[in-house]
């Protein structure tokens, strides 16, 4: 059951954050509300007041930075939004590919991407691209503005690097340059994965070989994680020698990965099914090279 709590809805970022200094732990930020309301229903949290994120003016835009080459979306945009937005597809349709993969319609409506990535459950899909494509999180807080690499935002489960008056307002992805193509695969019984892989190849300027190569796994840590030793098996080889051994690469996932046993299956499972996905994701990106389909 919903315990009684006062909703603040403030104007502007500075407001939000002077609110939850005031109120301190009695206080929590609100999104989208898909994550926090149920464990607040579970009484897992309690919070005497929220603070609506969503009545900030323009935290919920979508927009490419031309002068940055990086696409901005604003914490408040939600999963539909982002799914759907002609800016995204334009610029970086693996977003949205992404985004389609999320739970269900009414997740997707209501839920938030900054939301998403500040609650930190392991077991969801943007903050595995978001590590994979080397994320900037933009931050406002008492101190002033920082920005924190994705790779260093996802601290565990449930846990993120946001200080407690921090709010999230932007998350800046790097837009895939014209020698880019990359995939995003995710297994699971049900809406929440129980794996997912983004890889991102960069073929240098003569299509000969893969300049950088960048995979990642969330949902087998309590953190998305890159895998290195993977990316290394990558690098440099023409996108047919990859295919052609994309069973020895995959196999680099048995050193890089250290998963736990959970609900969602036992770490040799989970270890197995990394592999497979791996191979899927990455044949899935060299597929678009050949198919002129940059994603």
């Amino acid at each position: 059951m919903l315990r009684r709590f006062e909703l603040h809805q403030p104007a502007t970022v500075q407001e939000a954050s002077r609110l939850r200094g005031r109120y301190g732990d009695d206080a929590g930020f609100y999104a989208g509300g898909t994550e926090l309301l149920l464990v607040m229903k579970e009484g897992l949290l309690r919070y005497g007041h929220l603070v609506d994120l969503k009545t900030i003016p323009r935290l919920d835009g979508i927009v490419h930075d031309a002068g940055s080459n990086t696409l901005r979306i604003g914490a408040v945009a939600t999963h539909t939004s982002v799914e759907r937005s002609p800016v995204v597809a334009r610029h970086f349709p693996l977003l949205a590919e992404v985004e389609r993969a999320v739970a269900n319609v009414r997740v997707k409506n209501v839920g938030t991407i900054g939301g998403n990535l500040c609650f930190a459950e392991p077991h969801a899909d943007p903050g595995t691209l978001c590590v994979a494509c080397e994320a900037i999180m933009h931050l406002e807080g008492p101190a002033g503005c920082r920005e924190v690499p994705a790779g260093e935002f996802f601290l565990d489960a449930y846990e993120t690097a946001r200080g407690a008056d921090e709010v999230l307002t932007e998350v800046r992805l790097p837009v895939p340059g014209p020698h880019t193509c990359g995939a995003y695969m995710k297994f699971g019984f049900h809406e929440r994965p129980t794996l997912g892989v983004a890889v991102l190849l960069m073929l240098d300027t003569g299509h000969a070989h893969v300049a950088e190569a960048r995979v990642a796994v969330g949902c087998v840590h309590p953190r998305p994680t890159r895998l290195r030793e993977v990316e290394v098996k990558i690098k440099g080889r023409t996108v047919a020698d990859v295919l052609r051994t994309l069973d020895e690469i995959s196999q680099a996932v048995d050193g890089t990965i250290t998963p736990t046993d959970d609900l969602h299956g036992s770490a040799e499972y989970k270890t197995e099914m990394t592999k497979v996905f791996v191979r899927r994701a990455i044949r899935t990106a060299c597929a678009r090279f050949d198919g002129g389909h940059l994603s």
